[in-house]
């Protein structure tokens, strides 16, 4: 890669209006936990050399995240110490702050005299209010980047989008602007003093107050080198089967590159820039970049531009209205929330996916839309089954309390980026999904099979 690559000056927007001081530049590393293909880390870089002064990455552990518990922070944490090490062989120094983000980082600013302070993109609501606190509170200048997205958020439209056909065309306007490789990061300022002692993260983690009965996952393993890894491994082996086979969960013709991309372990803008590159057929290409980058970045642009991304009141108005029509509607099967989170419900093939996402903190897409919609189908009203559907999903998915988790749930059950269908009970014009529709797409007995280790029953 060229080191002087120049960034584009577009990933970056102001959140205050202060100047850039005569002090060290700090990285709030947040959402993009990752050392390469960080575009965050690359501007704080590239800012330290103009200031001629040396950069430190500062990551805040807030008292709890979410609701988030210990399966989610051991995979975080576990990224982050291969992270520390590589900004340690560049001579950055990371430092860990507890607290509040919105007083600690201002606080931990200050006592460095810092002359700007960068952070990476977030479309959620908590850390938007954190960044809008902190950039008030902090003397000098406070930069955002878009280190998520391949094309920045803000860029990619004013609005919020109604579909994938409404933002696509803006997308591929900006496509070829900023679809790009990454250059290497580059520290020239930094003096042996400033590194710290290493971080005790297996110390952290035993000192956060959070939900432990939620085990570690032991089949993935998390980092840069394991994202990269699995990607690679997905275009040289899998790509080539994309478009035909990745609504079949049997058919492992997924990329498995979701828990890496919530945990920003892997740069979306790299994986798809390489994909781009494999020897795969242009049709397959073209599927994966429409999930990678269209449909991400719909869902992004869904959180960002509507600060009720999870709340049922927030869905269109055509989908609350149909689904409101036909609240009274009997339901045939109808289950609380714990007998959900169980797994307890009548039909296998709905329990087997639910067991997968507690049991390995990963469901394969196309299970996740089936299994959404059947909590609407056996909830008692739409927005009983909104709340529990994202409940279940930001509790056992590795990749939960993330846009694209918040837009499949409203995608699934209330309607958003579609369109109405013909109307039925209990889902009104939602699209409808039964398991006679998955059968015709996959070998459900095997995939339950494959869940439970035993034989699935006769369904049909």
């Amino acid at each position: 890669m060229n080191n002087c690559h120049e960034i584009d000056q577009r990933r970056a927007r102001r959140l205050n209006l202060r100047q850039d001081q005569r002090g060290p530049v700090i990285y709030w590393m947040s959402r993009d936990q990752r050392y390469q293909n960080n575009w965050a880390l690359l501007f704080a870089c590239q800012k330290s050399r103009q200031l001629q002064q040396p950069l430190e990455v500062v990551f805040t552990l807030a008292p709890s995240f979410l609701g988030a518990p210990l399966r989610h922070y051991d995979f975080m944490f576990k990224g982050l110490a291969e992270v520390e090490a590589s900004l340690r062989n560049a001579g950055i120094p990371m430092t860990v702050i507890f607290g509040n983000p919105a007083e600690t980082l201002p606080a931990f600013a200050e006592n460095r005299r810092a002359g700007a302070v960068i952070s990476d993109f977030s479309p959620l609501s908590l850390v938007r209010h954190w960044k809008q606190n902190a950039a008030a509170a902090i003397s000098c200048a406070f930069y955002e980047v878009d280190a998520r997205n391949i094309v920045p958020c803000w860029l990619a439209s004013p609005k919020q989008e109604y579909a994938a056909r409404t933002i696509r065309p803006r997308l591929g306007a900006l496509r070829k602007s900023f679809l790009t490789p990454f250059p290497q990061p580059v520290a020239l300022c930094q003096p042996d003093s400033l590194l710290n002692p290493p971080i005790n993260w297996d110390g952290l983690l035993e000192k956060l107050d959070v939900d432990r009965s939620l085990k570690p996952v032991t089949h993935l393993v998390p980092g840069e080198a394991a994202a990269e890894k699995r990607l690679h491994r997905f275009i040289d082996r899998v790509l080539d089967r994309y478009a035909d086979k990745r609504n079949d969960p049997n058919a492992e013709a997924v990329s498995g590159l979701s828990p890496y991309l919530h945990f920003g372990q892997i740069s979306a803008q790299h994986a798809a820039f390489q994909a781009l590159r494999s020897m795969a057929s242009q049709e397959n290409r073209d599927a994966f970049i429409e999930e990678l980058f269209i449909r991400r970045e719909l869902a992004e642009n869904y959180c960002f531009y509507n600060e009720k991304y999870d709340v049922f009141d927030t869905l269109p108005e055509w989908a609350k209205a149909t689904l409101m029509e036909h609240a009274s509607d009997q339901r045939e099967y109808l289950y609380t929330p714990e007998e959900f989170e169980q797994a307890k419900t009548h039909d296998p093939l709905w329990n087997a996916a639910q067991l997968s996402l507690v049991e390995t903190g990963v469901m394969h897409g196309y299970m996740r839309m089936y299994w959404a919609k059947k909590i609407l189908e056996w909830s008692a009203s739409p927005a009983a089954a909104f709340d529990i559907a994202i409940m279940l999903n930001d509790r056992y998915a590795l990749d939960g309390r993330d846009p694209n988790g918040y837009a499949g749930v409203a995608w699934s059950i209330g309607g958003l980026h579609d369109r109405p269908w013909s109307e039925r009970p209990v889902y009104g014009k939602i699209r409808y999904m039964n398991a006679s529709g998955c059968k015709r797409k996959f070998d459900v007995p095997r995939y339950i099979a494959s869940v439970t280790g035993e034989a699935a029953p006769m369904l049909f």
